[in-house]
């Protein structure tokens, strides 16, 4: 059997993982994000949305996998999954508001708008055996140390929300706590006319992709269902 470590303290990614039948273990990571994103920056020199989300779901990654709870540390049946997600609108990353005024400011640039909603994936894989294999670039193959990712992006459109239902947004407290200010499982569900693309990456996780990568070292989907 193997395990799903979900690498997220995000309530929205564990419940998408649990109506999925997958029940993920969790823990946190302490990642720096401002310090991951200049770190690669440094290296690599201007990120695109796209490439910033995935450098910030690997850190998360890497970072659980070399610093598993004591309770975990000698599993061998283990895969750690990160997560991170950015709005890009007009070429500006947007992650989570600063306070409400800033929540606010948002809502009245995105309102009547569209935005790509980015959201990186990256698994470390932990199990012990396995065998080598090139199935795709930067993964290192299946079993023990292998690592991937991908990020999935879908296009949001925002309704043309009034002064009065931003306030009233923010007055719950909703939208400072995720990218983008908004969530479409929520309240914020209800000033989002329509996406393109996949609906649970908006979430916070893409259920199709994550099927994808980890079919790619050897873990099928189902085999993680709660039974």
């Amino acid at each position: 059997m193997t395990r799903l470590l979900l690498a997220s303290a995000s309530p929205a990614r564990r419940a998408t993982l649990r109506s999925a039948g997958i029940e993920p273990l969790v823990a946190t990571s302490s990642v720096d994000e401002d310090a991951a994103l200049a770190d690669a920056r440094d290296r690599f020199g201007a990120l695109e949305p796209a490439d910033a989300v995935l450098v910030l779901a690997q850190a998360k990654a890497h970072d659980v996998a070399g610093h598993l709870p004591d309770e975990l540390a000698d599993a061998a049946d283990l895969v750690v999954l990160g997560c991170d997600s950015m709005l890009e609108l007009d070429g500006d990353v947007l992650g989570k508001p600063r306070d409400a005024a800033d929540a606010v400011a948002r809502w009245q640039a995105m309102r009547g708008r569209s935005g790509v909603l980015h959201t990186g994936h990256w698994l470390v894989d932990l199990r012990e055996g396995g065998q080598e294999t090139a199935a795709r670039p930067g993964a290192l193959g299946a079993g023990q140390g292998a690592v991937l990712g991908a990020t999935s992006s879908t296009v949001v459109h925002f309704a043309d929300v009034t002064d009065d239902e931003i306030a009233a947004y923010v007055a719950t407290g909703e939208p400072l706590a995720v990218a983008g200010a908004f969530t479409v499982d929520g309240r914020g569900g209800a000033f989002v006319t329509r996406i393109e693309g996949d609906h649970h990456g908006v979430v916070g996780l893409s259920l199709p992709l994550l099927r994808e990568l980890l079919a790619e070292i050897d873990v099928a989907l189902p085999t993680l269902w709660t039974r």
